[in-house]
């Protein structure tokens, strides 16, 4: 590892993806860039992301403009990695309430998974 450089954690996808279409090439490489920023530890805030408590803790909602389209990415900010949960095309004010339970869902299924290894 070089000097003054920092390890950064692994994404994992427990689903969605990040292509083109439907992302904009342009909010592709945004999503990428930000995702980096997480890896290496930095902690995003508002406007880029913010809490999503009704998920769990350290899960937040990833906010990336498409242009014509905005999409949500649903992260965990877990100890060994950023933990992808769901990635949406926001249509409303609101996430809707589907989205929250199946990224409850994922999260759960995914420290079931951990403490199994």
């Amino acid at each position: 590892m070089l000097s003054g450089m920092t390890s950064s954690k692994p994404l994992v996808w427990l689903h969605g993806e990040v292509k083109t279409p439907p992302f904009s090439r342009a909010a592709r490489i945004e999503a990428g860039f930000l995702l980096r920023r997480l890896q290496s530890g930095e902690l995003i805030e508002m406007p880029l992301s913010r809490p999503m408590h009704d998920i769990g803790t350290a899960c937040h909602e990833l906010r990336v403009d498409a242009g014509d389209a905005t999409f949500r990415i649903l992260y965990h900010i877990a100890t060994e990695a950023i933990v992808i949960l769901e990635v949406f095309q926001k249509k409303s004010r609101t996430t809707p309430k589907q989205v929250i339970d199946v990224a409850k869902k994922r999260l759960r299924a995914y420290y079931r998974i951990i403490r199994e290894d």
